[in-house]
């Protein structure tokens, strides 16, 4: 089964003197995620995404025409970071990849699973 492993995070965490030292310490637990998820034969994928403030959000009211808004979708401390899809046996399987994903600081990880025919 498909679970959709959605990183939120607080970006403030990379700003900063350390915040470049942050960043590649959490890119390098990425990649140890990666390289740990390839290793068991899990099929995933997965990406970093741009700043909250790169986002566009289509917000609908009472099944309007929708409004266009600049920013992520709600006002929030943490972010969508990036995600990462995969391939796991059951939700537990899920939880515990979920729980390897590298989070400086303040966040969370939303594991959903995919809607399958």
């Amino acid at each position: 089964m498909q679970y959709m492993l959605l990183i939120h995070e607080d970006e403030s965490t990379y700003a900063g003197a350390d915040g470049e030292a942050v960043l590649a310490a959490t890119l390098a637990g990425h990649m140890k995620l990666m390289e740990e998820l390839g290793a068991a034969g899990v099929a995933f994928s997965g990406e970093r995404l741009r700043e909250a403030q790169t986002a566009t959000t289509i917000r609908y009211e009472n099944g309007g025409e929708g409004t266009l808004h600049d920013g992520p979708f709600a006002e929030t401390h943490e972010e969508l970071g990036g995600f990462y899809l995969i391939e796991a046996q059951d939700h537990d399987d899920a939880v515990r990849w979920a729980r390897m994903i590298p989070i400086p600081g303040n966040g969370a990880v939303e594991i959903r699973p995919v809607w399958q025919d």
